[in-house]
């Protein structure tokens, strides 16, 4: 019989729902499918990990907490759940297989769970820019997170490079530590705030380029340069990075329906192509990916598998 953190691997227990991730999708979904009465466990590859609401320094749009730190957020959602009696179980789930009417889940250690039900919370990871030097720089100057990463350069020059919400945003929260912060995006118009665009605009020490894309990361031991394709070089000592999400379902290839983007094809009920498998937050396809539509998805996802074990 195998035992990992508290839960039986060998002559295990049948699950009713298996929540894959613990950011505010799979938390809600927890919480929801825990007052319905269910038997339901939450894994995570990350210990006590919250998902990317852990990142942001201010989230100001969730109604009810006006400006509240992204990780007290993430922690509250956790605490709601552990306060409900939902168990969690840390490991990487890394291949779905059907049986019978149940699911079994492997994990990266070898390790498995069966549940009647899943819903897939894991989430998107950052995108990378492709460029030469990139890779090398990653944690050498290099950041996909300004809000983790952003003290380091205090006093420095540094460039974010994107166009959307999180670029602006990135931009503006290291505008207050840097001495000068580039922000380049390949097109014209921002798809982000308008009104974060015009602070931008405001601040003396915020310089916006468009029309070009970086090239080339250089510098020796941590970063020195970046290198644009209109020719100028830009001498910062970090590079923010925030050009968008990939979403994590490499391993649903074939196990679910996907779009030609990765993200796995659902409505707001989270039902998907294959029978008792549903999908919350950012992974799913939706117009809009932030804190509010990701508890929404948990708790439609819950109710939707609920219903399920009904019939």
């Amino acid at each position: 019989m195998k035992v990992k953190d508290g839960i039986n691997m060998g002559n295990e227990k049948l699950w009713d729902v298996l929540i894959i991730g613990s950011g505010p999708a799979g938390l809600s979904a927890a919480v929801y499918a825990k007052r319905a009465n269910l038997e339901v466990l939450v894994a995570e590859k990350e210990y006590h990990g919250t998902g990317q609401i852990a990142e942001s320094d201010c989230v100001d749009n969730y109604l009810g907490f006006p400006s509240i730190n992204g990780y007290d957020l993430g922690e509250a959602f956790r605490n709601h759940a552990v306060q409900l009696g939902v168990p969690f179980f840390d490991g990487m789930a890394q291949r779905f297989v059907p049986e019978g009417q149940c699911w079994r889940i492997y994990f990266a250690d070898s390790s498995s769970i069966q549940a009647k039900t899943v819903i897939y919370c894991a989430g998107a990871a950052h995108r990378h820019l492709g460029v030469e030097g990139e890779e090398a720089f990653i944690g050498k100057g290099v950041s996909y997170c300004a809000v983790c990463d952003g003290a380091f350069y205090r006093g420095k020059e540094a460039a974010v490079i994107g166009g959307g919400d999180t670029a602006l945003g990135d931009a503006l929260y290291l505008a207050d530590l840097c001495e000068k912060v580039y922000l380049v995006h390949r097109r014209d118009e921002f798809r982000g705030s308008a009104l974060t665009v015009q602070q931008l605009k405001d601040k003396e020490n915020v310089e916006i380029i468009t029309g070009t894309t970086p090239e080339k990361i250089t510098g020796g031991q941590n970063v020195t340069a970046l290198e644009l394709k209109s020719g100028r070089k830009l001498p910062v000592n970090g590079a923010f990075i925030a050009v968008g999400m990939v979403p994590q379902t490499q391993c649903l290839q074939g196990v679910v329906d996907l779009d030609k983007t990765g993200y796995i094809i659902a409505d707001e009920t989270g039902i998907t192509s294959a029978p008792g498998f549903f999908a919350a937050g950012d992974v799913r396809t939706k117009a809009l990916r932030q804190v509010v539509t990701a508890v929404s998805d948990g708790a439609n996802a819950a109710v939707a598998a609920a219903e399920y074990l009904k019939h």
